[in-house]
């Protein structure tokens, strides 16, 4: 090329990216008391197929399949990895107090499944990527409330409600980039 270098660079840049939740606090990280079902319940919202973990991995994925296309977009999506990653951590707090483990594992009746990367969807697809991602929350909000109706533990239940409220803003956000 005559001696001049083509230069690809990445121009999206994500200073000043904030997570993408709700204005207003999460409830204090307590529980009534010890707890391994519930402990074992919260770890399918931590790194189950649908879980915080898995949701933050395909926004990420998301994020970085459009950064170099669609700038804005990609931003949104990493604030609300972001904020997935929060609810992550919020959610292993509260698995230690009710005397579970993080290991990144489910617990089962039938046993331990490691997470796995296997349940992201992998789309590069803007609209795609839109859609799994509204498929992903939608299918969030379905486990915390059935998750709700198992436990009897109000403080647990605060901070699952509260993350529905995150979830469902985020939906909120999905659509609006659908268009």
């Amino acid at each position: 090329m005559d001696g001049i270098e083509a230069v690809l660079q990445n121009s999206c840049g994500f200073g000043g990216v904030t997570p993408l939740n709700l204005p207003f606090p999460y409830p204090p990280i307590k529980v009534r008391e010890e707890n391994q079902f519930y402990a074992n319940l919260l770890t399918l919202d931590y790194c189950g197929s649908v879980s915080e973990l898995t949701a933050a991995v395909q926004y990420i994925h998301g994020e970085n399949s459009l950064c170099c296309r669609q700038c804005s977009v990609a931003k949104t999506i990493v604030g609300m990895a972001v904020a997935e990653m929060t609810h992550l951590q919020k959610l292993g707090e509260m698995i230690l107090l009710l005397g579970g483990h993080i290991d990144f594992s489910i617990k089962t009746r039938t046993g331990t499944q490691m997470w796995t990367p296997e349940y992201t969807n992998l789309a590069n697809d803007e609209q795609k990527i839109l859609e799994a991602n509204l498929a992903s929350e939608r299918a969030a909000i379905e486990q915390y409330k059935q998750h709700i109706s198992m436990i009897e533990d109000d403080y647990v239940n605060a901070l699952l409600e509260r993350i529905i409220q995150d979830e469902e803003y985020h939906i909120m956000l999905l659509e609006m980039m659908k268009g």
